[in-house]
């Protein structure tokens, strides 16, 4: 009997100096995270020490200024307040340091700093290793590649495909009329922007404003914009393996298969097309080629410098940058001017005396809008496409003031608190074009719709004569006007958003 007892403890001993190991292992590594975590804390504190911010809590960081949706005007409260830059930790071990100051936006983009892998990386599964997450020599070579494709010369015959598709916006806007409710534009104006990519550097044919695929891919779009967003801030989803066992994650993963099915078929298609007898010499004997061209036939003549993965990610990163940032500064001008009726009229006339009906839109009609060019302008300052970008310092810096940040330090290019900056911007809340009249003078870098330096916005001058065009028709047609009981509240987001759309009043002008 005794000898059978013995057999049965041993076995149980054993077990239970295995579950004690593994508890005193468990317990020093987590002793040793939290080791790790402490110091890279203190060494974060001794990095910002120069920099004062709002009172942080030592887990939660600045939560609450991003929690309570205030997040835009804290930010214009941190500008007012504290000169140049300020740390806001996201919690204990995370801390950036928001810019807002021109002379430091200045020494920041004259560098060549990579984006922050800290948070792009969650834009990866999207849009791959692009123009807008490459860097180094990688980032270089793509970008003189395409770069071809925003020559003026491509971009010329785009203004009359732009304006077909902001007149299929139009038409539907007139249909919708006879409900006699204020329309929400963000959701139209994304659906003509996508519209106008794919015509313009994607070489897709027809109209696609109403076509199912286009709308999945834009809600797509719309769910990935906040997803991303979401998962930067949250510290349990930072380790891909734990995120993608949650809702979000699944979620995440789902809308990235959608987003891929789009720009899949966009490929496809083009490359089917090449293939049709003569279709490839008439494009080769192009003197410039457009967008996806330019990738398939780099890719045709030298497949080893761009890989399907490489092709598809500039696919990826361009469609959604072509139209999304687009959609959003047409969509936030079209408010201002409806919110400042008497700029609206001005804009109007001076339109009306160059177009007439405006049967007919061309690119040397473009520069002769300068009134109209102002508002867009104080638009575009008031609510910036890309509220802001990070990077990673590669070296130590210095700013002009003597305060420095050591290498590996994150850094938050906060357009939208330059833009709101006082110190800056004098009474940076009123709409005010004269700002950008040909006279005026300001900083080199106060004034950065588009970014600067030399990772500036590619298509930044597609995107002006985008949003010139869809200002100069829609204004020749309607007279617009805000909902008092719907004012739109702007959110960041991969770009800057409306928490609640934006619906305005239209009237049709005879």
């Amino acid at each position: 009997m005794s000898v059978s007892v013995l057999s049965i403890t041993r076995p149980l001993g054993g077990i239970s100096g295995i579950l004690q190991g593994a508890s005193l292992l468990g317990l020093a590594l987590l002793l040793l995270k939290a080791a790790q975590l402490y110091l890279r804390r203190q060494w974060l504190l001794k990095a910002v020490q120069e920099f004062p911010s709002p009172p942080s809590h030592w887990l939660f960081g600045h939560k609450l200024e991003l929690q309570n949706g205030q997040e835009l005007q804290e930010l214009q409260k941190r500008a007012e307040k504290y000169p140049c830059a300020s740390p806001r930790w996201l919690w204990g071990s995370k801390v950036s340091l928001i810019v807002y100051d021109p002379d430091y936006m200045k020494v920041i983009l004259g560098r060549s700093d990579p984006k922050s892998d800290a948070s792009y990386r969650f834009m990866a599964p999207w849009i791959g290793y692009g123009l807008l997450l490459l860097n180094g020599q990688a980032w270089f070579q793509h970008r003189r590649m395409l770069t071809p494709a925003f020559h003026y010369d491509i971009l010329k015959p785009y203004v009359g495909l732009m304006a077909d598709s902001v007149r299929v916006m139009l038409d539907k806007w007139e249909e919708l009329l006879s409900q006699n409710s204020p329309l929400e534009i963000f959701g139209h104006i994304s659906s003509m922007t996508l519209d106008t990519i794919m015509k313009c550097a994607f070489s897709y044919q027809g109209n696609h404003q109403a076509d199912r695929y286009s709308q999945s891919y834009l809600q797509a779009i719309r769910d990935l914009n906040n997803l991303v967003f979401s998962r930067i801030r949250n510290a349990f989803y930072q380790k891909d393996i734990i995120y993608r066992l949650t809702p979000e994650g699944r979620w995440n993963h789902r809308a990235c298969q959608l987003a891929h099915q789009h720009t899949d078929r966009v490929i496809k298609l083009r490359k089917a097309q090449l293939q049709e007898e003569g279709e490839l010499e008439k494009v080769r004997s192009k003197r410039h080629l457009d967008f996806l061209d330019i990738l398939l036939f780099a890719q045709r003549e030298n497949g080893n410098s761009l890989s399907d993965k490489d092709l598809h990610a500039e696919v990826d990163t361009f469609m959604f940058e072509g139209h999304d940032t687009t959609a959003s500064g047409i969509s936030w001008i079209l408010y201002a001017l409806a919110t400042h009726p008497e700029h609206q009229q001005r804009c109007r006339e001076e339109i009306q005396s160059l177009l007439g009906d405006g049967a007919s839109i061309t690119w040397d009609h473009l520069d002769q809008m300068p009134y109209t060019t102002m508002c867009i302008k104080e638009a575009l300052r008031l609510y910036p496409p890309v509220p802001g970008v990070g990077r990673e310092l590669s070296k130590p810096i210095t700013f002009p003031d003597g305060r420095s940040l050591p290498k590996g330090f994150l850094v938050l290019l906060s357009f939208y608190a330059l833009h709101h900056n006082p110190k800056v911007w004098p009474n940076p809340e009123v709409f005010d074009p004269s700002r950008f009249a040909p006279d005026s003078s300001r900083h080199s870098h106060a004034f950065l719709p588009f970014s600067g330096g030399s990772r500036n916005c590619i298509g930044k001058q597609l995107a002006m004569n985008e949003m010139k065009v869809a200002v100069a028709l829609t204004l020749l047609r309607f007279e617009l006007a805000p909902d008092p009981l719907k004012v739109p509240v702007p959110t960041p987001r991969i770009v800057l958003m409306s928490k609640n759309g934006i619906h305005l009043h239209l009237r049709k002008l005879l």
